[in-house]
Order: C-alpha cells, then structure tokens, then sequence
C-alpha cells in the first residue's frame, strides 16, 4: 500500500481536542514540518503528549494547546524553551508533569493496551503531589511493595519523523538514538510519519543495519516526504540543532517579535521556509551535537 501524503493532508485529518503525541526528544528530530502544518491550520484545544522541544513551544505561543503531559520541555542547548514556560506562567495550559520514565510507562501501557503499568519512579516527592490523580498499587507477591500506577497514555494521533522510510511506512532511524518513536506510533489510534526521504525498501536495507527499521508498516498510518522536516531541531546524520535559529525563536518573546517570526518562518510553504533559514547548504553544514 502506497501511504504517502501531503503534510496538510495528514493535518486535515486531526481534530479540534485530540490527544497528540509528538516523538523525538528535545531539539532532536522533531516532526517539526507537520507542527508547523499544524500552526497554519485552525486546529485548537489539544493535548499533547512529548519530550517536549519547539514542538511544544511554537504550539503554546499560537494557543493550540489546552493540556501538556511532559517530562520536559527543553531546547537541549537552550535549557528551558521560552514560550512554553510563558504559557504555564500565566496559566494558559492545564499540566501533567511527570518523571522521563513514567511519560515512558504511560505510552507502554497504551500500547499493551493495559490501564496502567506500575513504576516506582515518582513515589514519595512532587509528581504524586502535583497530581493527585495518580494511583498507587500493591504487589500482589510476597515482597508487597507499593509502587506507583502509572496510567496509559492513549493518543488519538503521533507524529514522528524519522531519516527516510519507504511508500509502505517502514522507516529507518539512522542516528544513534531511537528515542520513543514507537511507542508514540503504538499508543496511537493514528500514526503519522514524516522523513527526509522516501527511499525503495532495498535502500533501507543498504543503507544500514535492518536493526535500525525501528518503525515498521503496521505502526505507520501516513508518509509524509519532508527533507529537513526536522528543523530547527537535529536530525543526525543528516544535520545537527541549529542553535543559532533556536536563539532568533526563543528570542521572539514580545508580540511584536513573536509575529515577526510567524510570518518568517511558520506562516510560508516549505521552499521559503529552507530559504530564510539559510538553505541546504547551511543545514548540511551543522554538526551533530555532542552530549
């Protein structure tokens, strides 16, 4: 089955008030073309679900989101993205902040189609505090311990990006680390898929370990072809986090400042995007960052 898609045509599917999951981690491969599809679009009132980067914050500033469950929300150089705490500072997005390892949990247990998983991250400080909705549940074995019960994460949609995939959904992470990307597809009831090449599934093969196809078909409802889909955020090997575009965004904190990048860099179509961000040439020549 041939799923490739245009990044409007994925959008034109979401819904006013869905639960959105967004891979990748940080500034790290960010599905950042269908954010910005998202942006143009007069989606509102959702909640979403990430390791949370500008993918957060451009939502928050443009008011789409109603509710965030987060681990983090970080620019990875930049430590605190700036629009994102603007929006809890004020109050303008209801909250779940949990533990890295619990956002996990939660997406596992959706995916298992399980109510909860039992975690003893959390236990005994602020995340049980913060959120009293939280459970704890005992061993039923002998050792009794009480651990904390994570509930599952059910997403009506993921969005991730990957280095390319082929027409069927099979995509491939070329770079060291996988994140969570499947477990967003898993815990979904729609996966949206966006990459910097659709590639014959034997240019997969060729071009890596078949250990590194970590989204297979069944996990992938839509491809969408986005070469640097990524940006600003890194998609290494391809190219790394543009800091110095991250500083012009975390530094559009004013109205005035915030329309101006709007209109530069989310209110245009993908070619004037490339340009104003300085070309390919400029993206290529960013290197991987080292952690």
């Amino acid at each position: 089955m041939d799923k490739r898609r245009k990044a409007a045509e994925v959008v034109a599917e979401l819904e006013n008030g869905m639960t959105i999951g967004i891979g990748g981690w940080g500034a790290r491969r960010k599905p950042m073309a269908l954010v910005r599809e998202i942006l143009r679009s007069p989606l509102e009132d959702l909640t979403l679900v990430s390791y949370g980067g500008p993918d957060v914050g451009l939502l928050c500033a443009a008011g789409k989101v109603r509710k965030l469950v987060f681990g983090f929300v970080s620019l990875d150089l930049i430590p605190l993205d700036p629009h994102f705490r603007a929006a809890r500072q004020r109050g303008d997005i209801e909250v779940m902040e949990v533990d890295e390892g619990m956002l996990q949990w939660g997406l596992r247990a959706a995916m298992y189609r399980l109510p909860f998983l039992p975690i003893r991250a959390g236990l005994a400080c602020d995340v049980e505090r913060l959120n009293p909705e939280l459970r704890t549940v005992d061993s039923p074995y002998d050792d009794g311990e009480r651990l904390l019960a994570m509930p599952a994460l059910k997403l009506d949609a993921a969005l991730v990006h990957a280095d390319q995939a082929d027409e069927r959904g099979n995509a491939q992470v070329l770079g060291p680390d996988p994140y969570f990307d499947e477990l967003f597809c898993g815990a979904a009831e729609r996966r949206y898929l966006s990459c910097e090449r659709v590639v014959e599934s034997s240019e997969m093969l060729e071009a890596g370990c078949v250990h590194s196809m970590h989204l297979h078909r069944a996990l992938v409802d839509a491809v969408v072809e986005a070469p640097y889909g990524a940006h600003p955020t890194s998609c290494v090997p391809a190219y790394g986090i543009d800091l110095e575009h991250l500083k012009v965004y975390a530094g559009a904190k004013d109205e005035g400042s915030w329309q101006a990048y709007r209109k530069n860099f989310v209110d245009v179509d993908d070619a004037a995007y490339l340009e104003a961000v300085g070309g390919s040439g400029r993206i290529d020549s960013i290197a991987a960052p080292v952690f």
